[in-house]
Order: C-alpha cells, then structure tokens, then sequence
C-alpha cells in the first residue's frame, strides 16, 4: 500500500483480500465474504476517494518525516529488524532468528510492470539493475557474540546465493527510508510470520534489550539506530489493538509487550512482533513522534495499520 496509489488500493488488493486467509479481531478463522458480512455500516465511507487520499497524503507526510529523522540522527549504522517471507528464506530453512554478517546486501532489479500492484512490487527493486547496499559487518558480528552469551541461538548469514536478494522489509528501507546515502543497516531477521517456530512476544522483546546492551558495549563512539519494518494489523485494520500497541509505546509499557496477546499476531498482524522488539530496544528513549493510519481499501476493511515512529 505504501508504494500504491490510493486510486488503486482497492482494485490492486481486492482480487488478493477475497483470496486469502483473514482472521477475525477474536484470532478467528476466516473469509472474505465473513468479514463483509459483519462490516459496519459507514464501511463504504471509509474507502470512498476524499478519505483514501487523505490517508495517502497523511501517509507520504509521515514517510517523509521518518527519512527526515533517520537523517538528523547522522547514523553509523542501523539495525533493521524484519521478517523474510520466502524471500531468502524458505521452508527448507526458516530460522526464527537470524543476522547477517555480510559487508553488503543486494537489492534485485525492477521487471517491466503493467499493472498497478506490479508497478507497487517494482518500487521496492532497482530500476538499473542489481545494487549492493552497505552492511555494517563488525557491528552483525558484535551482536551476534553478545547475543550468543545472553543465551539466544542466533542463525547468521554472511552472503546472499545467487538469484536471491534482500526481501522487501529491507528494501522498503533502502528505497523509501533513505537518500542518496544510505545508512548501513544490519539486517536481523525475526521470523514473525510463519508457524511453527515463530518467537513469542516475550521472546521478542527480550531480544530487543539484548540488542539495545549489545549495542551499549559496542567499542567505540558509533551511532546506532534500530528500526522495526513491518506493518501494525493486517490483513484485517484493527484500529482498537493498534491503539492499544500506540498507547504502550507512548507510556513504555514492557509488561504489555511481553504478554501480547497471541490471538492479535495472526497473519500480517504478526509484524507487531517486530515492533515488540523495536520496542524492547528503545527502553528509556522518548517517543519523538508517532503517525497511525488505518489503512482501510475494500468494502470488507481490509487493509494495513500503517504506523511510523521515532524515539529519540
């Protein structure tokens, strides 16, 4: 939805919302044709195209404002926690925890796109070909060594295999969060996603401090970021949960991320895990600003919590 214009949200995403799995804000199983069965009555509102491109301008002001932070904070380094959707991961190896330790890591090149959420897919890639962009290695390698004395099994990767390439909880950072210059990231990936070895929301902000100690013991005087990539509820926009998870970080609430409910983490909802850790990371740091858009985009609300943040 990001990379789509809001003219397309519901044509591009009807097609996929009607054919997927959904789950109800109870953690229920279900359909499409459920969800618009119960959909309230002012549902068509919230889609028509004066909301949407509300939403899309609050949206393009709020990215905006996040490459602005992620500039000002004249970073050495930045720690993106994601989850890989088979994109170098697979089922043959789907590690619940993992960094990679590589100098660099690539971003495929854009295909020619005809359709609307092609185009949306393609503003992730590289539209000249393949582009390596910069990892900070010494830094992957301190955390994996302080994460394996506080006791965390931690997979590591240290290249990419051909015909593979950075999945789109990077490359979003790479193509929307940054400049000509980019930061260089160390990707952790958290497997959020997909069962049956996904890390529990304790685990997660656990993770999380350990990352933020890791990074008090790094020697020197590097400036180090982290950043959850991911969305808040999804499939289904979830506006209550999502405050819930607002308000939390506003009052730094460690007792409710620990014991987030497993029932909200379905299907894309399961991104919040990795604002769980984000969350246990910034410990004491301030809430600078934060931006929440219920991303609405079918008649059956489907659609994305769209949610941007900076601590500071």
């Amino acid at each position: 939805m990001l990379a789509c214009a809001a003219e397309d949200w519901t044509a591009s995403f009807l097609p996929r919302d009607k054919a997927r799995q959904h789950y109800d804000f109870d953690g229920r199983p279900c359909r499409y044709d459920d969800l618009l069965a119960l959909a309230p009555p002012d549902a068509m509102d919230r889609i028509a195209p004066g909301p949407m491109a509300l939403r899309r301008a609050a949206i393009d002001a709020a990215q905006e404002r996040l490459r602005q932070s992620i500039a000002a904070a004249e970073l050495d380094a930045l720690i993106v926690v994601g989850d890989d959707q088979e994109e170098l991961f697979d089922q043959s190896n789907m590690p619940a925890l993992g960094i990679f330790h590589g100098s660099s890591i690539r971003n495929a090149r854009a295909a020619p796109a005809n359709d609307a959420m092609a185009r949306a897919r393609m503003r992730f890639l590289e539209e000249g070909g393949e582009v390596e962009y910069p990892c900070q290695g010494d830094l992957a390698r301190h955390l994996i060594g302080s994460l394996q004395q506080a006791d965390f099994d931690i997979s590591v990767s240290g290249n990419i295999p051909p015909g593979k390439a950075e999945g789109h909880a990077y490359s979003y950072v790479h193509k929307f969060c940054m400049g000509e210059r980019p930061v260089p990231i160390v990707p952790v990936f958290l497997n959020a996603y997909y069962p049956p070895n996904q890390p529990s929301p304790a685990r997660c902000f656990a993770l999380g401090v350990a990352l933020a100690g890791a990074v008090a013991a790094y020697p020197g005087d590097a400036r180090v970021g982290i950043l959850a990539s991911g969305g808040l509820s999804h499939f289904v926009v979830d506006e209550a949960f999502d405050s819930t998870i607002v308000a939390a970080l506003r009052r730094k609430d460690a007792d409710f991320f620990r014991a987030a409910p497993l029932h909200k983490l379905q299907a894309g909802s399961s991104e919040i895990r990795n604002w769980i850790c984000m969350a246990g990371a910034v410990g004491s740091l301030d809430l600078d600003w934060i931006e929440y858009v219920p991303g609405y985009r079918t008649p059956a609300l489907t659609g994305t919590g769209l949610c941007f943040a900076s601590f500071r």
